[in-house]
């Protein structure tokens, strides 16, 4: 289970009867200042899992040595800017998650997630979820955030279908996969990727909320936590929900006790 971007020879295939062949495609973006949420996401996705996975770091580094990523940003009141849409990002993974398909090869279907997921229950669950006629599937629900700032003071941006990227099964090889080139990774705005702009409607697809649980905003118990305003690895979120299985999570990570009830 590497972390090192590159096609694994086996494209995994899922079939209703004789279930899947082939190890998951997962990338994690990766972003050096939330390296510690990256670990615990990684190692709580496969501590659950009980089907193969191929867990990969998306990390921007190098797919910019491999020719793949080149949008710039400059910095503006201590906020990155991207130069081509002039608008503000927060992550090293903002642009590249859309670059899946094309690590792909666009074949098999793969899942991306950002780095700030804590994950409470088993993947293998969202098999059944697959649908070879939608081009991703995500968790859809209304997102409009209170605060406006996020993490480390980053500037939260408001966008149609808020979060929706943060969590998706990316069918590789559906013909409308191939608008996600290299090129336009590169060059479209930012609201045109995360908006889903690229598709028609009926090619999105469904994934539970709770697969992309949001404090305040998702019900039920949550399956992926989604720390994303701001996670236990950031000073001021200490006590936000879950804070205590991540840091549990995290202990685990590093090969230590977990944390005692109070």
């Amino acid at each position: 289970m590497g972390h090192g971007i590159g096609q694994p020879r086996d494209s995994p295939r899922w079939d209703r009867e004789a279930g899947m062949t082939g190890s998951l495609p997962v990338f994690i973006g990766f972003d050096a200042r939330e390296a510690p949420a990256f670990d615990v996401c990684r190692h709580s996705l496969l501590r659950h899992a009980s089907i193969p996975l191929h867990v990969q770091a998306l990390r921007q580094a190098d797919l910019r040595a491999q020719g793949l990523y080149a949008r710039r940003a400059v910095e503006r009141d201590g906020q990155q800017v991207d130069e081509l849409d002039g608008r503000p990002f927060a992550t090293e993974f903002s642009f590249t998650r859309f670059l899946v398909p094309a690590l792909r090869q666009y074949e098999g279907w793969a899942l991306f997630c950002d780095c700030d997921f804590l994950f409470l229950a088993d993947v293998a669950e969202l098999l059944a979820l697959l649908d070879d006629t939608k081009a991703v599937l995500v968790c859809q629900q209304h997102h409009v955030p209170a605060e406006l700032r996020k993490m480390d003071g980053r500037a939260q941006q408001p966008y149609r279908r808020k979060n929706w990227s943060s969590f998706m099964l990316l069918n590789c090889g559906h013909p409308d996969m191939r608008c996600l080139t290299v090129g336009a990774v590169n060059t479209k705005p930012g609201w045109w990727l995360h908006g889903f702009e690229w598709l028609d409607s009926p090619g999105i697809g469904a994934v539970p909320p709770v697969w992309n649980w949001i404090e305040g905003v998702t019900s039920g118990a949550a399956k992926a936590v989604h720390f994303t305003a701001g996670g236990p690895w950031f000073p001021g979120y200490t006590e936000v929900a879950y804070a205590r299985e991540w840091r549990d999570e995290h202990v685990r990570a590093q090969g230590g006790p977990r944390e005692e009830a109070a």
